[in-house]
């Protein structure tokens, strides 16, 4: 997985006011919590904006006073109206403790049931996984190319080496669906074949 590294300060004043304060100057403040103690910060909302607007999942390298902490997007808020990012939780990642993540699905190949007149659909955009940091991938690639008409690929039958998948085992990654046409030729056969 790919890291994002963010130069922030910490932050000396806690309260509504001078967060208020800070956001005028183009500052986030936000907190850093998981590892020994709680590190209330300030960043350049710039900054966040390459780990947040990604379609890669990635992790912050958040660098404080020259110590730099490794961690993952724990919780965003965002003004509801504006949608500028108000405050930003940070989880420090420690490496003797494994963190839960949704790293992105990518699908590979061609089904066979596709080409049958199936079609495809995508049910996940996201697969929940635990482990270390550092084994976690930037995607999960699923192969279709077994599939045809009717079939599915759940999130029990995905492997990840040194990485857990916490996602409920019968959830829906991909599946081919029957098409109206499909059904329509395979009546036809069924038709032609008793009328034989």
């Amino acid at each position: 997985m790919k890291a994002v590294s963010i130069s922030g300060s910490v932050r000396q004043n806690v309260g509504k006011k001078d967060a208020k304060a800070v956001r005028k100057q183009g500052l986030v403040p936000g907190v850093l919590y998981g590892g020994e103690q709680q590190i209330p910060f300030l960043v350049k909302e710039m900054d966040m904006n390459a780990l947040i607007y990604t379609p890669e999942v990635k992790y912050a390298e958040l660098n404080l006073e020259g110590k730099t902490y490794p961690a993952t997007i724990q919780e965003l808020q965002f003004h509801p109206v504006t949608g500028k990012l108000l405050h930003v939780d940070l989880l420090e990642a420690v490496p003797t403790r494994p963190v839960t993540i949704a790293i992105p699905v990518k699908i590979v190949g061609t089904a066979p049931g596709v080409l049958r007149g199936g079609k495809l659909a995508k049910k996940a955009r996201k697969l929940k996984v635990r482990g270390a940091l550092e084994n976690i991938p930037e995607c999960v690639t699923v192969d279709i190319s077994n599939m045809d008409i009717l079939d599915t690929i759940r999130a029990g039958q995905i492997q990840i080496d040194n990485v857990e998948v916490v996602d409920v085992p019968s959830t829906i990654i991909v599946a081919v669906l029957s098409s109206r046409n499909v059904t329509e030729t395979a009546t036809e056969e069924e038709t032609a074949a008793a009328t034989e």
